[in-house]
């Protein structure tokens, strides 16, 4: 298998430390918000890799923190702290932010098929940890105290930067327009370990610490959480491109100085999902999340087919009527994978294992999934049985996780010729969720409205069926 490297700038072999064992770690939320469609394209995309790389033979431990404590609104250690901003925005504590906006998040993530980390870590949870670690770093000589703040001190590395080829210079760490430099600092990428209480006296979050009452910096949180259940040595680590610098290239800085040796040798940065002004972001224009898809009338799933039909380092334009083409797409390889379920035949294991090669070839191919939907779509063109297409369909969908098989069986027979809006579509899931959730006069009502717009539905013991009114 061969994937891009943001370490090196190359595609590389896979390799991990211990045979067929994969210690992964991937960035969690910083939950003061709904997550936005932009951020739960990376988790979508590290969802697929795990699984690609469980499907290939590996054991996969897979480590997720939850920010809830030190990640600030300027990378360069300025401004306000986000889950302190949250809470001020909705009148409630940074805790209460948290829980609800963890529940959204993971919430999200089932609505699309991201599975949950084996181990997931609230930044809260691991003061002891990161408290030794700075007193290490002080110790080696990699850290310094200034102005009641620990910082980390960059110019002690022989290599700093380690994504790009930046020159100092060009990189103006953390200052922009709007954004004060911070005094304290030795040199401009020199980032806070801790902070005191001298530094944002309104901060809810404080801990005792050798070097006041405080709380931590953003980027020692990973480095600790992932040593907390991996060990010193990591196989591959995960997040969304914005994170590359400064967070990741402080992650490496800091571990790297802590541990004395090397830490994690592959990197993977999935792109950022843009929408037709520029990079998406919770604070420009219309705030969108998968809850907002849903109640324009789309599946989620039809956004992680969206997704998987772009290369992850690829940037991504989103679009409403792209989204709309998505849906199209979805329904109709739904509706052909239907016809194929009435079907009485064999598999015929020889063609199989070829269908299969050509996917497996796509993915090992710096997990190329735009390869792999054309490869699902050979398949169900192909001249071979319609138990082989239905079983190599499985096995592609144990990787893309987008309920082929499952919606299929759903749909009515004689639907399965027919497009159901995507708009109704919308409301059988949102009634679904309704029902799993006792709320009968909710999913009365939904009924009620997808019949307004001539379609019924009937549960089976196969799913439930949807049927044009006649």
């Amino acid at each position: 298998m061969l994937l891009y490297n943001s370490l090196t700038h190359q595609k590389d072999e896979f390799q991990t430390r211990e045979p067929n064992r994969v210690k992964m770690y991937t960035c969690g939320p910083t939950v003061y918000h709904f997550a936005h469609i932009g951020n739960l394209r990376t988790y979508m995309m590290e969802d697929v890799l795990e699984k690609y790389l469980t499907y290939s033979g590996y054991q996969v431990m897979r480590i997720m923190n939850i920010t809830d404590v030190g990640h600030l609104t300027s990378d360069g250690d300025t401004g306000d702290d986000k889950m302190l901003k949250g809470a001020k925005r909705e009148h409630k504590t940074v805790m209460e932010i948290a829980k609800f906006y963890t529940d959204a998040f993971f919430a999200d993530c089932e609505k699309l098929n991201i599975k949950k980390p084996e181990y997931i870590q609230p930044a809260t949870g691991c003061i002891p940890e990161y408290i030794h670690m700075i007193e290490t770093l002080l110790q080696k000589g990699y850290a310094y105290e200034a102005g009641g703040n620990i910082y980390f001190d960059t110019s002690k590395l022989e290599q700093y930067y380690r994504f790009h080829d930046f020159k100092e210079e060009d990189l103006e760490v953390g200052v922009r327009e709007g954004v004060e430099g911070d005094e304290n600092k030795r040199n401009k990428a020199d980032f806070v370990l801790w902070f005191t209480k001298s530094k944002f006296d309104d901060q809810e979050l404080k801990w005792e610490s050798p070097w006041g009452l405080g709380y931590p910096g953003w980027h020692i949180e990973c480095s600790c959480i992932s040593m907390k259940f991996a060990g010193e040595y990591l196989d591959l680590h995960c997040g969304g491109i914005d994170n590359a610098f400064p967070h990741h290239t402080n992650e490496i800085a800091q571990s790297e100085a802590y541990l004395g040796h090397p830490w994690c040798p592959q990197w993977f940065h999935v792109l950022h999902l843009n929408d037709e002004t520029g990079k998406m972001s919770k604070s420009k224009g219309e705030f969108l999340t998968v809850s907002l898809l849903e109640q324009k009338g789309f599946s989620p799933l039809a956004y992680r087919f969206f997704c998987m039909q772009s290369h992850y380092r690829k940037t991504l334009v989103f679009s409403w009527e792209n989204l709309k083409n998505a849906q199209t797409a979805y329904d109709k390889l739904i509706a052909k994978i239907r016809t194929l379920l009435d079907t009485q035949d064999a598999v015929d294991d020889a063609k199989k294992a070829e269908l299969l090669g050509a996917f497996t070839a796509a993915m090992d191919n710096d997990l190329n999934t735009a390869q792999a939907i054309t490869v699902l779509y050979d398949v169900l063109k192909a001249d071979t049985t319609a138990a082989t297409k239905l079983a190599c369909v499985a096995e592609i969908d144990r990787v893309l996780s987008l309920n082929l098989i499952e919606n299929a069986k759903a749909l009515g027979a004689e639907d399965a010729a027919q497009e159901i809006p995507a708009e109704v579509l919308a409301l059988v899931e949102q009634r679904k969720e309704a029902r799993k959730a006792k709320d009968f006069a909710q999913a009365d009502a939904l009924r009620d409205q997808i019949a307004a717009l001539g379609w019924q539905i009937r549960e089976t013991r196969q799913g439930t069926e949807i049927t044009k009114i006649s």
